[in-house]
């Protein structure tokens, strides 16, 4: 299967400091690799609603979630590019990954057996200079991948607060070069090393 990456764009600011990054890194990637690009702030979905405990969700049909459910299914990898905000991912970001929660339980869709051994990976740009801010972020979509089955690929940081400023970030900007091109490992949650 030949790779197919789907940028999904978290922040509400439009070509801000995390896309920037996003798209240094997205450079590296051959040219026969397919990206697409889907900015969830053009894109908003509802708010998830829980129905595990009522009903069956359905696949959806149109509109957005219909069109970020058939990107989601068609990627080999799945880049989130979200920006830190209060330590973790953005609201728009947060709300797609309530939606997986959703299509876990869609019948026919098998969306756990479908995404895994694909790729999860993230790209934030965050306002500080310890990096160790973001450990909340990287926890959320490690932790996704792991329960997911899913390869995580790691989150490239990159610092800037206001726009542009991650152009001038030039170990981000190194890191950019070779983010894609390493292979990622299975997830694991952080907790299954201390039991083995």
């Amino acid at each position: 299967m030949s790779r197919r990456f789907l940028f999904l764009l978290g922040s509400s600011r439009p070509d801000g400091n995390t896309e920037l990054l996003a798209r240094t890194a997205a450079e590296q990637l051959p040219g026969d690799v397919e990206q697409r690009w889907i900015d969830l702030a053009q894109h908003p979905l509802p708010d998830f609603e829980d129905l595990r405990h009522d009903s069956d969700h359905v696949r959806p049909r149109e509109g957005n979630a219909a069109l970020l459910l058939d990107a989601t299914l068609a990627a080999t990898d799945i880049v989130i590019a979200s920006p830190l905000y209060w330590y973790s991912v953005s609201a728009h970001t947060k709300r797609y990954l309530d939606h997986w929660s959703g299509w876990l339980r869609t019948p026919g869709l098998d969306f756990k057996a479908t995404m895994a051994g694909r790729t999860l990976w993230g790209v934030a740009a965050l306002a500080h200079h310890e990096q160790e801010v973001a450990d909340p972020l990287i926890g959320t979509l490690s932790n996704s991948a792991a329960y997911m089955g899913m390869r995580f690929g790691g989150v490239l940081l990159g610092n800037g607060s206001k726009p542009g400023d991650v152009l001038r970030d030039t170990e981000a900007l190194a890191r950019a070069k070779s983010f894609f091109a390493r292979e990622a490992p299975l997830a694991r949650f952080p907790y299954e090393d201390a039991a083995a």
